[in-house]
């Protein structure tokens, strides 16, 4: 598979130049067009696909690729269903064009985000790929002077049965003809999944050779002729002003070319990174804080979303979900339980800080940009709004993201800003690189929360009422505007999703949200609301559990009788893990999410160092049913990657704020797990033939649940805070 990078302005795009302008036979699908053109040496197919006359297949692939491996999936589902050699594919990063490649999950923008992309493009392609796959056997049958019934296909090649006769795809290519409009498709005509060659079998991600020999290309790696470097100073905290300044230092420093106050904050260009690095420190700054966030403090922050939830400060919220009776019943149930959690800050830790290169034109009329986004057509409008220029002045170079997780997501500009701003500045190619401390400091985190559950039960002990409060930032308003007043009705999903519950069979559901304005930035992190809202449920209903006598598996069980896949996986991951078999010293804790329709549950095996109050997580098991599972070995990458991020939030990763300032610096104080802290990880995946959902993500909230259960199995006591230090482990056993 080809791994090269696209340099792409969307000027290219209109629909004239994506019908002309490659080599080949033309007719687009996208917007309903399908316009047939000529060029020398291929077929165009659409504008995903070419077919050269020498057997190679070029498919546009619209996902970032950030590790996750959608960029290889996504072309690998259209090559299935046009019955293409895989060997013959190669893979190109598609153009920032929401018109022709925009996600149908996400609204069709151009967005590889919330595990979306399989789900969104799954059907898609598979019609894109079936309508390919009906012109080459017309044109084959054409030529053959046979009925299209008589001929079917083999890898990249049209066979004629009867006579053994064969075309490959690339001499259809040489004489093809395209008909004015497209082949008809219904769903009965795609493959069935017993016919899959490439889905549900696992082929090499496009982009690891090149990780493997150190080709792969990082907007971190970009160097362009006449590039300088720069560096940001930014406010300490949100909406801070500059008061005093003084640079004389900073100018002393060797190879500076200039310092420059910018509406962002002050940049400094200097000949090496070093240089502007230094130069930057050596700047004395007063700053000004905003009144409404300078002495916000975290842990005060907790006590007060606490009280919110348990009704001792009134403030109105939000309803996210209801069913049956809503909470009306709670008043007349035979008993009820309640509980109160919290979840503290986390940040995204992704392995490649922030950074970004841009070359504004010395006219200032056009600009080239290396960068590595989950975003590629709103980094391009961003670079257009910054510097005032047509959106197809802006030159769009993809690069691989080294991690992202949410935080290279549809909000770009704290990144690319001051690269474009500087550039035009100095009217030379600059490169911002961030360092750990700028992307910690100047994170976006996930937010901090408060939860309150109270559940009832009836006369005969079953489970009839749930209520979930949670108070927490609403992030939607900021990370996601276009979906925030669109579909979700200014409801703040990401701060929210999870709390639906639906697959358990609980008749009178109420969730409901208290938005607190902290001031603080906030954003999407992987498995965004599940995280902490999963956290509340979950350890919750191992305690609703305990409160009947039950087994916490056994219990999930009888509520998931109208589920038959959420129980399947439950069932699994308790056979992998050996449920009922106790442990000298160890525990097991249990947790079970439906993600967005893919099910997921979880097993943790616990042991708990009392003295220093550090737990140990020696084994976690995962079952996950995410439909039809289109690369087996991939899902289980993603969801061995997933659990580690998820132990990171449950055991140890905490961002604090003071005085409205993030505390944290670096890996030494903001704790990432270690290899030593590393279980071992057992994925058992279920195909079960639904359409695909997601993984990538989905198995991140089961993590910090599954813990805390095994601890209260281990220890009698329940841990309720997020993440599960030292400190908060000793302080709950002496507290008992």
């Amino acid at each position: 598979m080809s791994n090269s990078t696209t340099a792409i302005s969307p000027r290219t795009l209109s629909r004239r130049s994506v019908m002309l302008g490659a080599t080949g036979l033309t007719f687009a699908i996208a917007a309903g067009s399908w316009k047939p053109a000529r060029g020398a040496f291929g077929l165009e197919m659409n504008a995903w696909v070419t077919i050269f006359t020498d057997g190679r297949i070029q498919i546009m692939s619209p996902a970032s690729e950030m590790g996750q491996g959608s960029k290889t999936t996504l072309p690998l589902i259209l090559a299935e269903e046009m019955d293409a050699e895989w060997t013959d594919v190669r893979i190109v990063p598609a153009p920032p064009s929401d018109a022709i490649y925009g996600n149908p999950g996400f609204l069709g923008m151009m967005y590889t985000a919330g595990s979306t992309a399989v789900f969104g493009y799954f059907e898609e392609l598979r019609t894109f790929g079936a309508q390919i796959r009906q012109v080459l056997i017309e044109n084959a049958a054409s030529l053959l002077a046979v009925r299209t019934v008589e001929l079917t296909t083999e890898p990249s090649t049209v066979v004629h049965p009867p006579s053994g006769r064969k075309l490959s795809y690339g001499a259809i290519a040489g004489f093809a003809k395209v008909p004015p409009s497209a082949p008809n498709i219904t769903r009965e005509q795609l493959k069935k999944p017993e016919a899959f060659r490439l889905i549900g079998h696992d082929v090499m991600r496009y982009e690891l050779p090149s990780k493997v020999n150190g080709s792969a290309r990082y907007s971190i790696d970009v160097e362009v002729p006449e590039m300088l470097y720069g560096a940001m100073l930014y406010p300490p905290s949100v909406g801070a002003h500059l008061d005093k300044l003084s640079d004389v230092n900073a100018r002393k420093v060797p190879d500076l070319i200039g310092i420059y106050q910018l509406p962002i904050g002050i940049g400094v260009v200097a000949g090496t990174p070093w240089a502007a690095w230094s130069a930057r420190d050596a700047i004395t700054v007063e700053w000004r804080k905003d009144p409404k966030n300078a002495d916000f403090d975290s842990d005060t922050a907790q006590d007060r979303y606490a009280k919110i939830v348990n009704g001792d400060i009134a403030q109105k919220s939000a309803l996210w979900d209801k069913a049956g009776a809503g909470i009306e019943k709670l008043s007349s149930a035979a008993s009820t339980i309640s509980a109160e959690f919290r979840c503290d800050y986390a940040y995204h830790a992704q392995i490649e800080p922030l950074n970004a290169v841009a070359a504004v034109a010395a006219d200032g009329k056009s600009v080239d940009l290396w960068c590595g986004t989950q975003s590629q057509t709103m980094a391009v409008k961003t670079a257009a709004d910054t510097l005032g220029i047509p959106i197809e002045n802006v030159r769009f170079h993809e690069m691989l993201l080294g991690g992202a997780f949410g935080r290279r997501g549809p909000r770009d500009e704290d990144f690319i800003l001051p690269a474009l701003l500087l550039s035009r500045e100095v009217k030379k190619p600059i490169k911002v690189m961030w360092t750990r401390e700028d992307d910690i400091h100047n994170g976006r985190f996930r937010p901090l929360s408060a939860h309150r559950l109270e559940a009832g039960f009836d006369s005969s002990g079953a489970l009839e009422t749930w209520h979930h409060r949670v108070a927490t930032d609403n992030v939607g308003i900021f990370q996601d505007p276009i979906r925030y007043y669109g579909p979700w009705h200014e409801r703040d999903m990401i701060s929210m999703a999870g709390t639906e519950i639906t697959t358990y069979g609980i008749p009178n559901r109420l969730s409901e949200h208290f938005a607190v304005d902290s001031g603080i930035r906030v954003s999407a992190l992987r498995g965004i609301g599940f995280t902490a809202n999963k956290f509340a449920i979950e350890t919750f209903m191992d305690e609703l559990a305990r409160s009947r006598g039950r087994d916490p598996a056994e219990f999930r069980m009888s509520l998931l009788h109208d589920s038959p896949r959420s129980a399947k996986v439950l069932e699994t991951v308790a056979k992998m893990a050996d449920w009922e078999r106790k442990r000298d010293g160890k525990a097991l804790g249990v947790a079970y999410i439906d993600y967005s329709g893919s099910q997921v549950a979880g097993v943790a095996e616990i042991s708990l160092d009392a003295k220093s109050g550090q737990i140990r997580v020696h084994n976690f098991w995962v079952a996950i049913d995410p439909g039809i599972a289109v690369q087996p070995d991939n899902i289980v990458n993603q969801i061995e990657g997933s659990v580690v991020f998820g132990l990171g939030l449950a055991l140890t990763e905490r961002i604090t704020i003071a005085q409205g300032e993030v505390q944290q610096s670096n890996f030494y104080d903001y704790t990432v797990l270690r290899m030593r802290d590393i279980p071992e990880i057992h994925v058992e995946v279920i195909s079960s033939g639904a359409k695909p959902t997601g993984v990538g993500q989905m198995a991140t909230p089961l993590v910090a649940p599954a813990v805390s259960n095994a601890f209260a199995e281990l220890t009698g006591v329940r841990l309720r805070h997020t993440p599960m230090t030292s400190d908060r482990v000793l302080a709950t056993l002496a507290a008992r």
